[in-house]
């Protein structure tokens, strides 16, 4: 019964100011929507990101690097045993590009139960030669079917369709940009020339854009078996083996220890990609920190209008203290005025936010280097809708609880002698 005229007391304290109540209320409601808003674009930006590169790229690749050779002849002279040798200008030794014993190690890798798939992949420079035209670029041979299932090939394919390459013999997809400088149609035939002179007539059957203008001038997919026949090697000859991990996070550790156990190189993908991830941080760091400071910018309005509110309530919280009711119960008073305010400005934040986040959603976001992509991006996750509520309310109890305290601390005396 008594919370329930605490409660009462409190409407009646609100309404007797309800433009300064709405005030505050708008105030939350449009930090929780820009709040939510903000959010959802920008980490919608970052997945639309983290699919252009971080979905492509293996979690681990293997491969065997060009490296100079770590030991040098005049480190094996005994007349200079036991000096400092100092050598410049090293060179790489004759390595090999492929990997030795690639079907056992493809084999051990797959039974390992961390592992979520992996993709042979051959890739090696090449001239494209279309008329008068050469132009210098690189051929990725993939195993189409691992490719699309692990880093979803299919997606990017613009124009024609990706599994063209498995079911016919000497054919190519080329990146968009790369086609249209060599003006190649869908149907040409072009001449492929490798480094070591071996020549080959490609169909082309499609166009790729993977989003980024540069990569696309280069690079083009053959089927395996294209690529193996085009530098003439057997259906052994491998170059890089992409894994695909159930976790990314064992991506590192697991990347030293196939090196170790296979006696190959290994990149992870943290390493591969450390600058863009350090974007992605720093994009979503910002958003928070812009949200966050919507909503303390709204406390203190809620906090500005609750102490005005003390200042001309004076004399009623002197009544109330003077009736009987102690300074725990103005206190409750006045924090319940504060949450009231928040509930109601989190709950049509919340709404607000997601009917903006709709709404972006909605508006045309049209580039040539991103055909697939439609819209602005938008990212519905429900722990920005939770953390936006959870600060909302806590914000305005915090704004609520020092004015309170003032008000707690009224002398009832004092007051009603002054008037």
């Amino acid at each position: 019964m008594r919370y329930k005229l605490l409660v009462n007391i409190a409407i009646a304290l609100s309404m007797a100011r309800w433009k300064q109540t709405l005030v505050a209320a708008v105030g939350v409601t449009f930090s929780i929507t820009m709040f939510i808003t903000l959010l959802g674009f920008m980490n919608g930006l970052n997945d639309m990101l983290d699919g252009l590169i971080l979905n492509r790229t293996p979690h681990i690749k293997l491969y065997n690097e060009l490296k100079p050779s770590l030991v040098q002849p005049v480190q094996l002279a005994s007349a200079f045993k036991g000096h400092y040798h100092f050598i410049r200008s090293v060179k790489p030794y004759g390595g090999r590009l492929e990997i030795y014993n690639v079907n056992p190690i493809m084999d051990a890798v797959a039974k390992d139960e961390r592992v979520l798939g992996i993709a042979p992949k051959i890739s090696t420079q090449v001239f494209y030669t279309v008329g008068a035209v050469d132009v210098a670029g690189v051929i990725n041979g993939v195993d189409v079917e691992a490719e699309n299932n692990l880093f979803f090939f299919s997606t990017y394919v613009t124009t024609g369709d990706y599994i063209d390459l498995k079911n016919i013999p000497n054919t190519i997809i080329l990146g968009k940009a790369a086609a249209d400088k060599m003006l190649a149609k869908i149907g040409d035939v072009i001449q492929v020339t490798t480094v070591t002179g071996e020549q080959q007539q490609l169909k082309v059957v499609g166009y790729f854009q993977s989003g980024l203008n540069d990569l696309d001038k280069v690079q083009s997919y053959t089927s395996l078996n294209t690529a193996q026949k085009l530098l003439g090697e057997s259906r052994n000859y491998i170059t890089d083996l992409q894994v695909k991990l159930k976790d990314i996070e064992l991506a590192p550790a697991m990347a030293k220890e196939y090196s170790a156990l296979f006696g190959i190189d290994a990149e992870d993908i943290q390493t591969a990609n450390s600058q863009f991830e350090t974007g992605s941080s720093v994009r979503s760091t910002i958003s928070y920190a812009v949200g966050i400071t919507l909503l303390i910018v709204a406390g203190f309005g809620i906090y500005n209008i609750l102490n005005m509110m003390i200042y001309e309530k004076m004399d009623s919280i002197a009544i109330l203290k003077a009736t009987g009711f102690s300074g725990k119960d103005v206190k409750r008073i006045f924090i319940m005025i504060a949450l009231s305010i928040g509930v109601i400005g989190v709950m049509f934040g919340l709404i607000f936010g997601f009917l903006m986040s709709s709404l972006i959603d909605q508006i045309p976001f049209d580039t040539p280097a991103l055909p697939r992509i439609k819209t602005f991006p938008i990212n519905y996750s429900l722990k920005f809708y939770i953390i936006g509520a959870t600060f909302g309310i806590f914000t305005t109890y915090l704004a609520g609880y020092l004015p309170s305290r003032k008000a707690s601390k009224v002398d009832p005396v004092v007051i009603i002698r002054g008037k």
